[in-house]
């Protein structure tokens, strides 16, 4: 069934269990995500929709992962990657998408609106850390994709490194014979207090897996892409409004704004087109497992709709700018699926 405007018992509000009733008529403030649910009371992905909630009711129940990548299978309640109206148009159709980091968060959600689309799509995964999440993926692409469309492959690799990147992007030149677009989007990131908590390694890991990672597939996915091909790479919102708690790691969605840019410039003259989307605050694996449980309680409410995005509400984006007959005059520009946060650079 699908709550609209009234909280009920035990529903899942501003993706928490809750067990409270709010009566008909009732004063109520503050905006909050309601889910579809089914009778018994659990989740089950649907269609997002937005009702009212008491004044200081938390976003998210408490909880925290130790390690990076976090793991989306753990987490409560599981970030929604496909919205149940979603309607696709073949928008994709014949394309050989490759996605860094889409084994969860906005890689999932970007890997299964490409396949609705027609396209053939590989990923990669942290290996050991994102195995389940990275199997998930696969059936899913699996079960949307196109009947033309060749099976999706998962690849394992840490892409801070040149060789890795040069071997998945050979393993899906071997498979599917080019690549025609191409998702830089895996990330890490680590809170800190002051600057001089951020030693040389951890600002080292950050930028090889957030920046030099984007650097490395584009130059070699390049080799094997024609006109009319695009590059997609994510960055942040904060890279424009700035963020003292993730000081490394906005410094990176910074470079890739102005790599976006410049590369660009670089490709305009052979027909790929570059372009980048800023997420706000999206309800992805990264966030449990970068900060404290009472942050991640209130994650989403920095922003004027007060609430986090869904993968789902950003994926979208991406498809946008893949698609040559929604955005072939558009290159070296930025989207922002953040909440209502305004920026201006």
């Amino acid at each position: 069934m699908l709550l609209r405007g009234v909280v009920l018992s035990r529903v899942l509000v501003g993706a928490t269990t809750s067990s409270v009733c709010v009566g008909l008529g009732s004063v109520v403030s503050r905006s909050c995500t309601l889910y579809r649910i089914n009778g018994s009371g659990g989740r089950r992905q649907g269609q997002l929709c937005t009702v009212r909630m008491a004044s200081g009711g938390d976003k998210f129940p408490a909880q925290r992962q130790q390690t990076q990548p976090g793991k989306e299978h753990t987490m409560h309640p599981i970030p929604e990657a496909l919205r149940q109206d979603y309607r696709a148009a073949n928008k994709l159709q014949g394309k050989v998408a490759l996605v860094t980091g889409g084994d969860s968060g906005i890689g999932r959600a970007v890997c299964q609106c490409f396949a609705l689309e027609g396209a053939t799509v590989a990923f990669t995964y942290v290996k050991g850390r994102e195995d389940k999440d990275a199997h998930d993926t696969l059936q899913m692409i699996k079960k949307h994709k196109s009947s033309d469309a060749k099976d999706p492959i998962a690849i394992p690799a840490d892409l801070g490194y040149d060789e890795n990147c040069k071997r998945v992007v050979d393993e899906v030149v071997n498979a599917f014979g080019h690549i025609d677009v191409l998702i830089n989007n895996c990330a890490e990131q680590y809170e800190c207090t002051t600057v001089e908590d951020i030693d040389e390694p951890r600002l080292e890991r950050v930028f090889r897996t957030n920046i030099f990672s984007y650097f490395f597939m584009t130059r070699h996915a390049l080799k094997h892409m024609k006109e009319g091909s695009s590059i997609i790479n994510t960055t942040s919102v904060n890279a424009y409004k700035g963020n003292a708690s993730l000081l490394d790691y906005t410094s990176t969605k910074g470079a890739i704004v102005a790599f976006t840019r410049g590369l660009a410039l670089q490709l305009v003259g052979k027909g790929i087109r570059v372009n980048g989307v800023a997420p706000g605050p999206i309800w992805t694996p990264l966030i449990p497992a970068s900060f404290e449980e009472d942050k991640v309680k209130s994650f989403g409410s920095q922003v004027p709709m007060d609430r986090a995005g869904q993968p789902s509400e950003v994926a979208p984006s991406y498809v946008f700018l893949a698609c040559n007959g929604d955005s072939s005059y558009i290159t070296g520009q930025v989207l922002h699926p953040n909440g209502g946060v305004i920026v201006n650079a």
